[in-house]
């Protein structure tokens, strides 16, 4: 009976240091594919059911949408395509607009309902294109009988302390890990070349997904970051409210608290007045970053699905990556000297038009106005001159031949 006590103790102790909060079952996540069925497979876009990360010992699962050129019928026989993992936001799910898309350009992709629900199903024209409808009602999503924790702040937030089991950004984290070991084990995905992008709440997650999992040959958080505990962040009162648990959430669940490891190429998108998530908080967590790593600040960019998913830099440089496509171009640090603003530039492509953005303003970075002062490019470098000394924050704008956009880390002075 003594031995029996003590290796359950021992299993115990095995399994709690495996469900830490901020520690994550890395290995097995990455090498166990989920069982999973296949709901409807009868379009071109198929609905999934996956096993998710289990609760108190009882199983979870997970819908997803997949779409693929093998779904798609523009497959050819033992070829191989890339893959794309999808991260919807708050009040989001999987969106089968979302992988359409991505499939039409070439790729495998899959996106999930981090919220327990299954979304309608695709609808598609007598021209076999897709109906789009990712703004349909919330209501319209039903719940599975076998679903996991719902993605309110309760669960994000006030669930830290005690086990893992309530915790919404660890069983995040497991799941879109577990899509992503099943998208690499389909026959047609490379499993090689896959990528993740995720969109504000989304974005957070990509931010830690693409921390913890290497497998990843590039991340695009759009909006979502770290370091939510600080500044403007609308999420800062719900941290502030944990009160002495406040700590224990930074160190397990903030992006900021794990960015330092991810050695994944990441592509910034943001916009310079987010509520959601303030520029000072992007810089940062950007900054954070050891690996390979590029922007794409847009004044004034509106936050919500549709607009984070809207920017043709996303595809192009994912297409960089994984299909040997032209890259964007390349823009150094920010630098500034007697009012004149520099940034170093490598690309393929022609620049046809510089900006430098600023504020001079205080007050809350929602509502601050921004001017701007055109600039050119002398001798490979991005230069604008006029910055006032008054401007305490800028970036720098670079569009290439093809209208796309990138631009430079985000100054401060």
């Amino acid at each position: 009976m003594r031995i029996l006590t003590l290796l359950s103790l021992f299993f115990t102790t095995l399994i709690q240091a495996e469900d830490k909060a901020g520690t994550w079952p890395v290995e097995r996540l990455q090498t166990e594919v989920p069982e999973h069925r296949v709901l409807d497979d009868s379009g071109p876009i198929h609905s999934t059911i996956y096993a998710g990360e289990p609760i108190a010992g009882k199983p979870t699962e997970v819908f997803a949408f997949y779409a693929s050129p093998k779904t798609l019928g523009n497959f050819k026989l033992g070829e191989t395509v890339p893959g794309i993992v999808l991260i919807h936001g708050g009040g989001g799910t999987a969106f089968s607009d979302w992988v359409w898309m991505w499939a039409k350009r070439g790729y495998a992709a899959i996106a999930m309902d981090l919220s327990g629900r299954r979304p309608p199903g695709p609808k598609f024209g007598d021209d076999g294109e897709k109906i789009s409808d990712f703004t349909h009602k919330r209501e319209q999503r039903v719940r599975l009988e076998k679903a996991g924790l719902d993605h309110t702040h309760k669960e994000k937030f006030d669930s830290i302390g005690g086990t893992i089991d309530d915790d919404w950004p660890y069983h995040t984290v497991c799941n879109v890990m577990k899509a992503h070991t099943l998208l690499r084990s389909f026959p047609e995905v490379d499993a090689d070349r896959t990528a993740v992008t995720g969109i504000s709440w989304g974005g957070y997650s990509a931010c830690l997904v693409a921390s913890i999992d290497d497998r990843f040959k590039a991340a695009v958080p759009v909006y979502g970051c770290g370091f939510l505990h600080e500044g403007e962040s609308v999420q800062k009162p719900s941290i502030d409210a944990l009160g002495e648990r406040r700590g224990a959430w930074v160190k397990a669940y903030d992006p900021g608290s794990h960015l330092g490891k991810c050695k994944v190429p990441t592509f910034w998108v943001n916009g310079t007045h987010d509520v959601h998530y303030v520029l000072d908080s992007y810089h940062k967590s950007y900054s954070q970053v050891p690996g390979p790593k590029s922007w794409r600040i847009e004044p004034r960019m509106r936050h919500s699905h549709g607009a984070g998913w809207e920017p043709k830099e996303i595809g192009l440089y994912i297409d960089s990556i994984l299909m040997g496509a032209v890259p964007l171009p390349i823009v150094g640090e920010i630098m500034v000297k007697s009012g004149k603003a520099t940034a170093a530039i490598s690309s393929e492509t022609a620049i046809e038009k510089v900006e430098l953005h600023f504020t001079e303003d205080s007050g809350k970075r929602s509502e601050r106005k921004w001017k701007m002062i055109p600039g050119k490019i002398v001798d490979g470098n991005a230069i604008a001159e006029g910055l006032p000394k008054t401007a305490n924050t800028f970036v720098m704008t670079i569009t290439d031949e093809r209208d796309a956009m990138v631009t430079s880390s985000v100054g401060f002075q």
